[in-house]
């Protein structure tokens, strides 16, 4: 039986390197994100595994459209074995007083609301569908655990995945529907390319961060999406080993 995964923030980074990954170990990969042309250039990396793949575009934050990605995955893939909830985004570093309300209900809305509407409908589909079960993984982060400084928005929102990730993985048991959380510390990708320049840390300085290469979150991803779901690793940490984590700040 073939094996059906979609990935949310497909189109760079993370996410385009575990659906690229996926696509490769074989699996069929609805590919996610707001731009129909970014999720495609994924595509043409695949190669000859490309053909497995397909672009559906959508922007996670917005309700509506994730009910209608999943009924688009359930009509044309005819069931679900694997969410990786990965879309999420961030801001520049703020101290409380100086994030605005606006600021603060974007993060929200994409960080939170949109990793809990892709959840739900995920659990709904793998609730319901023949045979029963699937795996969902969600994108945490060490901000999940430890907050950077100036980043009282996204730590609030990466917490709270947390949050989903134990109350789902505690929901799915009676279903065969097993959910995880890949926690990654400084992966090089786009998003932290000012971290190798060098951030602000608690202790007023400006230093720069190790990071890891892309291959040790993907490694670390497929082992989770591999495992039988008799098995289940609820919470994993993969990051650079010299980044500041332990005792930060």
């Amino acid at each position: 039986m073939r094996k059906i995964a979609l990935v949310t923030g497909a189109s760079s980074g993370i996410g385009q390197a575990c659906a690229l990954a996926l696509l490769q170990d074989g699996w069929h990969v609805a590919l996610v994100g707001r731009r129909v042309d970014a999720l495609r250039e994924t595509l043409a990396k695949a190669g000859d595994k490309a053909a497995h793949g397909v672009a559906m575009p959508a922007d996670v934050s917005d309700e509506g459209q994730v009910k209608a990605l999943f009924e688009q995955v359930r009509e044309r893939f005819g069931r679900l074995d694997l969410l990786f909830n990965n879309a999420g985004i961030s801001m520049p570093t703020t101290l409380p007083g100086d994030v605005s309300g606006d600021d603060w209900r974007r993060m929200v809305d994409v960080n939170l609301n949109g990793a809990f509407y892709c959840l739900s409908h995920a659990f709904k589909v793998m609730q319901t569908q023949s045979p029963q079960g699937g795996r969902i993984i969600n994108n945490g982060s060490i901000s999940a655990h430890v907050p950077r400084y100036g980043s009282i928005a996204y730590t609030a929102t990466k917490h709270a995945i947390s949050g989903l990730t134990r109350a789902a993985s505690l929901d799915g048991r009676a279903f065969g529907i097993a959910v995880g959380q890949i926690d990654i510390g400084n992966v090089a990708s786009d998003m932290t390319e000012r971290m190798a320049k060098g951030v602000p840390q608690a202790d007023g300085t400006i230093k720069a961060e190790p990071r890891m290469d892309m291959s040790a979150v993907v490694e670390t991803l497929m082992t989770m999406a591999r495992l039988p779901l008799s098995a289940n690793i609820l919470f994993t940490t993969v990051m650079a080993t010299n980044m500041p984590y332990v005792g930060r700040g």
